[in-house]
């Protein structure tokens, strides 16, 4: 049920392994409609979808676009970290080679068919692939035994294409009249660039770009954004129109089922996963879940309960890798307002680079990059690497950044100018941490410690400090290593890191 590119993938597999299997695939579009312009896929990851069959590997090479350097375009600077391997291809030419593939093992397709509303019109198959996206009605009927879940970003998104050719994935920042807009854009093909745009909602509200009515079916696009983004962005590319298909603002959903199966129903790709798009992983997650599910099925040949179960299995812990590892890059551009207007090019890139990945994972990508990050600090701090910088606070100097655990542990016993606060678990607590914040700073602390929490939550609560309250910040983490204290230090995460002791650390 869809025939995206997971569904597709998934019926191909399924019928070359074993062409007796009636393979049928409903998809309510026309052969020739698409929505949205590319897909990316990270030369890490493309391994096990081109050990399953090379229609994507021999896609890519004959109509894709490859790169090595993620672009960072800030305040007139253009700062480039390589190590990144990524290649694009437009949606609608993966789409129909997946089609002609399909064809040629023998899948039944059928366009412009609705998924059946009446079950017993599906009696007579075995199992029901539910790979009808991200709004999946399949999963919607089975709630109960699904049990599904949705997080939704408060960033807005809006996805154009533009006849300007960027040369890799490209990361453009604009600070306009009515707030902060920034670009993800990457070429797809010969001709085309995806031009995806984000924002906050209050950027969104104050351009007036609020008006487009998102509740009319699929088709009709924003023009009035269309227009204001083209002005907006015309000198990063060089006046090129911008091109729209389904172009309307939304809210990135973050979508997960504690369940992928119920009976012969199974979830596939959107249905049952989403991650943010900055991380690239949408239509790769569907089609390593198409792999994975063909798989399980012929290995549990006439064991349907075992195969999804096995299935499931296979996928889940990858799904949620990717999952999180998400989280911190949307949380990122939940906020890059804040980091536009407080970070130089280069520490803003950095900030960037590492949302979801530490200082020597960088470096190892492009060592020429994090060795002009930590040139750049130590011409802000009299030559000093990160680590043995001093910073005062107050009347107290400490020696260097990274603190000891008997320093640390004085500030939390003795130091009445040091406010300690216990970061939440989850994002969704954090409104309620930011509120304690700035009532506890009535007081007038000069140094803010966060402890406790999840890495990200800790790093959100001290910039909370740091840069909405120009309050100096101390992160806390137990076992922390150098890589991870001077990623944060790098960053502008934190002005100082410290450990506890675990039996401190425990209380």
């Amino acid at each position: 049920m869809g025939g995206g590119p997971g569904g597709l993938f998934f019926a191909t597999l399924i019928k070359q392994a074993d062409p007796s299997v009636e393979v049928t695939v409903f998809e309510r579009n026309r052969a020739e409609d698409t929505f949205g312009f590319g897909v990316v896929f990270s030369d890490a990851t493309l391994a096990g979808i081109h050990e399953a069959d090379p229609v994507l590997r021999t896609g890519l090479a004959d109509h894709g676009r490859h790169w090595d350097e993620i672009e960072i375009r800030l305040k007139g600077r253009r700062i480039r970290c390589g190590g990144n391997g990524m290649a694009a291809i437009t949606r609608k030419t993966l789409l129909q080679l997946l089609h002609r593939r399909a064809a040629e093992v023998g899948v039944d397709l059928r366009f412009s068919s609705e998924v059946p509303s009446d079950p017993a019109q599906l009696a007579d198959y075995d199992l029901i692939v539910a790979a009808d996206g991200a709004n999946s009605g399949f999963r919607a009927r089975l709630a109960d035994e699904l049990v599904p879940e949705v997080e939704v970003a408060t960033a807005k998104f809006i996805w154009f294409g533009t006849s300007y050719l960027f040369d890799g994935l490209t990361f453009v920042h604009e600070h306009g009249q009515h707030g902060t807009f920034a670009v993800h854009g990457y070429p797809i093909s010969d001709d085309v660039s995806t031009f995806i745009v984000e924002t906050d909602e209050e950027s969104w509200r104050a351009a007036g770009l609020d008006e487009f009515d998102t509740a009319q079916p699929p088709g009709p696009s924003d023009e009035k954004s269309r227009r204001y983004l083209e002005k907006l962005f015309a000198e990063q590319i060089d006046g090129h129109e911008l091109l729209v298909n389904n172009s309307r603002w939304g809210n990135f959903r973050t979508r997960r089922t504690r369940r992928w199966s119920s009976g012969n129903v199974v979830l596939l790709g959107d249905a049952a996963h989403t991650a943010h798009f900055s991380v690239g992983s949408g239509t790769k997650m569907a089609m390593e879940d198409a792999v994975a599910l063909a798989g399980s099925l012929l290995e549990h040949r006439g064991d349907l309960p075992s195969a999804l179960e096995a299935y499931e299995a296979a996928r889940r812990s990858s799904v949620e890798k990717i999952q999180g590892s998400a989280r911190p890059s949307l949380s990122w551009w939940e906020h890059f307002g804040r980091y536009h207007d407080a970070y130089e090019p280069t520490q803003f890139a950095f900030h960037f680079m590492s949302r979801s990945i530490g200082k020597g994972r960088i470096a190892r990508r492009d060592p020429e990059f994090v060795e002009q990050v930590e040139r750049d600090w130590r011409a802000g701090h009299e030559g000093d690497g990160p680590l043995e910088t001093p910073f005062r606070v107050g009347v107290r100097e400490f020696a260097s950044r990274r603190l000891s655990v008997a320093d640390t542990e004085t500030l939390r016993d003795g130091d009445p100018g040091c406010l300690w606060l216990v970061a939440p678990d989850t994002e969704a607590e954090l409104a309620e941490a930011y509120g304690r914040l700035s009532q506890a700073l009535t007081a007038g602390p000069s140094l803010v410690a966060v402890h406790a929490g999840s890495p990200l939550t800790r790093s959100l609560l001290a910039e909370q400090a740091r840069l909405v309250h120009r309050v100096p910040a101390l992160i806390v983490e137990d076992g922390m290593d150098d890589d991870r204290a001077e990623t944060l230090l790098l960053s502008g995460r934190a002005d100082l890191v410290g450990s506890l002791s675990e039996g401190e650390a425990r209380a």
